[in-house]
């Protein structure tokens, strides 16, 4: 399985990455910013799942929510938001523009775990 870890922090990008091999992701990329992301998938990459930060410059997780959702090429791309947004507005905003899940900073690998089972994104053979 692949994934695309989206995030302006490049700690943030590591440990989600890390956790996501650990889980038997195969191949897993990073982006900065959302900008850098789209052209990540315009290069052919083709995630099982994006994990995507709000906050990032050039092009925020939400912006880049709706550019995805807007070509119907990338329209199969599971989308989670990782992110400290926690207000409820929020949460709905993203999931309204097309955000499968959403799991709030900071988290733990268990919880990583268990929304991408709900996803039916976690690799066979993943740790219990």
């Amino acid at each position: 399985m692949r994934a695309l870890v989206i995030d302006d922090s490049r700690a943030m990008r590591r440990i989600v990455g890390s956790i996501l091999t650990d889980l038997g992701y195969e191949e897993v990329r990073e982006a900065g910013d959302g900008q850098q992301a789209l052209d990540v998938l315009a290069s052919g990459f083709v995630p099982d799942i994006c994990c995507i930060d709000w906050n990032m410059p050039v092009m925020d997780g939400l912006q880049f929510v709706l550019a995805v959702r807007a070509e119907p090429v990338h329209r199969q791309v599971t989308l989670m938001m990782v992110t400290t947004e926690s207000e409820h507005g929020q949460i709905v905003k993203a999931l309204a523009a097309g955000a499968h899940e959403y799991l709030i900073k900071p988290f733990t690998a268990d919880a990583m775990r268990d929304k991408l089972a709900l996803l039916g994104l976690l690799p066979e053979g993943a740790p219990a």
